[in-house]
């Protein structure tokens, strides 16, 4: 059936170099596709639908360098948010959801986020269910964090893992300078997922430096077995890069970072986690006695938009083109996601999942993926991540600095 109105388009959950690619392609192939008539962008994600908060992208994005320029601009161009809708029992506001969305004639409407986005886009898709208003609700996936289900990867993942690879092959590389003996601890974004950090071994494939010790969320971290890894290494040389994800936590369960932080949630019950790259500082201090620094990377992994991955980018495009083109045909409640063919080169086709198949779901490094002793990832693991960081993004840039697209 053919479906006319207007789209709503949302970016939630944690910024990424690639989530404006993707609201991209969603804008490119909604102003393509006659039945979407007006184009919003909802500012700050579902908080902006229920505060009637839009822009009009099809006035905002007039020209191809407009649209170029976004998709290199990292963060969320039309704002951000964690808001966690209530279970729909509580119809109220739902039904001021639905209601800005008939004011507006809106029938089609796509959320970029990751797995705290995509339980709004359930939520709101079983809503709908419930009512006689025709609308098509689609999520898109983004998230550096790499641990949406269902999906060989997520957009936004590649430019943060080419970021993480590149920077602390670039710490490697300096510490390699003093024959001192020395630890560098690099934290690394990851709550329950090591993919990111795991990327910080994938210069190894192509004899660069990079971490000699990697440690995920994945398999329970031992504090005895780090330092025994850490005097190993000095045996054969004097300086070690760790590379810790944010999210590693002890044989009981107890996040190792735990003891930094002010124990406060966010409005998806998550920990504000940061800390545990400061906390192996110090263990290490008391421990061996060398000389030791932790650094985290902290928000830079995210927002770097001078490192993208032409693969990622191109990507973050395509996924938000066929969001579009998906809901057109009729698609509703569910989520693109990306498979990998089954060849030598690299190859990927979209295919569309339930959107309940992602919501509030983890995807994790497979555990064969880790080496047995638990500190480092392997070849292999490393061999599938390279191809998510290659090509390069000529970038715009005014007076040497980085040319950055603002949605006002």
């Amino acid at each position: 059936m053919i479906l006319t109105g207007n789209a709503v388009i949302g970016q939630s959950g944690g910024p990424s170099a690639a989530i404006n690619a993707t609201l991209s392609g969603v804008v490119k192939a909604a102003m393509a596709h006659c039945e979407i008539k007006e184009i919003y962008g909802a500012k700050h994600g579902i908080v902006g639908i229920m505060n009637e908060d839009f822009v009009n992208l099809r006035e905002i994005l007039t020209t191809e360098e407009c649209f170029f320029n976004l998709e290199c601009t990292p963060a969320a161009a039309l704002g951000s948010c964690r808001y966690r809708l209530p279970p729909i029992a509580e119809s109220e506001i739902y039904e001021k959801i639905f209601s800005v969305f008939k004011k507006y004639d809106i029938r089609f409407v796509f959320l970029i986020g990751g797995n705290d986005s995509m339980d709004t886009v359930a939520k709101l898709s079983a809503y709908a269910e419930t009512t006689d208003y025709e609308i098509r609700i689609v999520g898109v996936p983004k998230t550096i964090d790499n641990d949406l289900k269902e999906t060989d990867h997520t957009p936004g993942f590649g430019s943060a893992a080419k970021y993480v690879a590149t920077t602390v092959s670039e710490i490697a590389r300096d510490c390699s300078v003093y024959v001192i003996p020395a630890v560098t601890i690099v934290e690394i974004m990851g709550r329950d997922a090591g993919w990111l950090a795991a990327s910080a071994a994938i210069p190894r494939l192509y004899g660069q430096m990079a971490a000699d010790l990697v440690y995920l969320p994945e398999e329970p971290f031992d504090y005895d077995c780090f330092i025994d890894d850490i005097v190993e290494i000095q045996k054969t040389k004097p300086n070690v890069v760790v590379a810790v994800s944010e999210g590693i936590k002890d044989s009981h369960g107890r996040y190792v970072g735990d003891g930094t932080q002010s124990g406060m949630v966010d409005n998806f019950g998550h920990k504000y986690l940061a800390g545990a790259g400061k906390i192996l500082e110090n263990y290490v201090r008391r421990r061996i006695g060398c000389k030791v620094r932790s650094i985290e990377l902290s928000l830079p992994q995210r927002c770097s938009g001078h490192l993208l991955s032409k693969c990622d980018i191109e990507e973050s495009i395509l996924v938000g083109k066929e969001a579009v083109t998906l809901a057109a045909k009729g698609e509703r409640g569910i989520i693109p996601v990306f498979k990998r063919e089954d060849c030598n080169e690299y190859k990927i086709r979209i295919v569309p999942v339930p959107i309940e198949a992602v919501a509030n779901k983890i995807r994790n490094v497979d555990c064969k993926y880790i080496n047995e002793r638990g500190n480092n990832v392997t070849d292999d693991f490393l061999r599938f991540l390279a191809p998510l960081i290659e090509g390069e993004v000529e970038i715009p840039k005014i007076h040497g600095v980085p040319k950055h697209f603002e949605i006002k």
